[in-house]
């Protein structure tokens, strides 16, 4: 309780660390977070000029740091598989590439409320996001906290935090392969989930053009999934 108490004590004070936002997104929901998560994803791509082309993915996680992602049709084969910090792609069954990833919409939107702090700072610090600066801000019309730049800097990798909920709405950072541009992600819609939280909308932005929309159905939290969804050998068993 003690603990507790110094923790709210700290993010009242202006600005906190991003440690201790860290902490407290984990200490809030220690204990209350769902453990695995599958929906079904309606994508839309937006092109520059205009035009749009739709798919659907099914989705399984099992937190903290494992996903599944299963591209319609099922029986095509194809999907990408993250565990470990790792990704693999999948193409007709077949694992076509690996690689070493830290996936920060896992980190910062999930794996925060179950791994212990010390592994999420590892991970966010690798991503590169300065912990030692943080402002305050509002978004939507809610304050949060924002970690990684300063105030008015919009291109430095950056998250935002809900200051009330404590859950992640937002990453900005140079784009990949032209760091000329900005790339804008936000968790949009949240909605409850038993004591928790689930953004049931994820939002792909560059340099303010939305340009590919996630929106989830067939929503289930904490329904049992086989460990074999996440094994990379069982890839195609596990689907079948």
């Amino acid at each position: 309780m003690l603990q507790q108490l110094l923790l709210v004590s700290v993010l009242v004070s202006s600005p906190p660390s991003g440690r201790d936002v860290i902490k407290a997104m984990h200490d809030r929901y220690a204990g209350k977070w769902y453990r695995t998560l599958s929906f079904v994803q309606q994508n839309t791509a937006t092109r520059p000029d205009g035009s749009q082309q739709h798919s659907v993915w099914r989705e399984y996680a099992a937190l903290p740091g494992k996903l599944r992602i299963e591209f319609v049709p099922p029986d095509s084969g194809n999907g990408i598989l993250f565990v470990n910090d790792s990704q693999f792609v999948f193409a007709a069954d077949t694992i076509g590439n690996v690689s070493a990833f830290i996936h920060p919409l896992m980190v910062l939107g999930f794996d925060v409320y179950l791994d212990p702090v010390e592994r999420t700072i590892a991970r966010i610090e690798r991503l590169k996001i300065d912990l030692a600066a943080v402002h305050e801000d509002t978004w939507e019309g809610r304050p949060v906290y924002v970690v990684g730049a300063k105030p008015g800097d919009l291109r430095t990798r950056q998250f935002w935090v809900d200051r009330e909920r404590l859950v992640f709405v937002r990453l900005l950072e140079p784009g990949q392969r032209d760091t000329t541009r900005t790339n804008d992600i936000r968790f949009n819609k949240y909605q409850p989930a038993g004591s928790a939280w689930l953004s049931a909308e994820v939002a792909f932005l560059v340099d303010g053009h939305e340009r590919w929309l996630e929106q989830y159905t067939e929503i289930k939290t904490d329904t049992p999934l086989a460990d074999a969804l996440f094994d990379p050998r069982q890839w195609k068993k596990a689907r079948s």
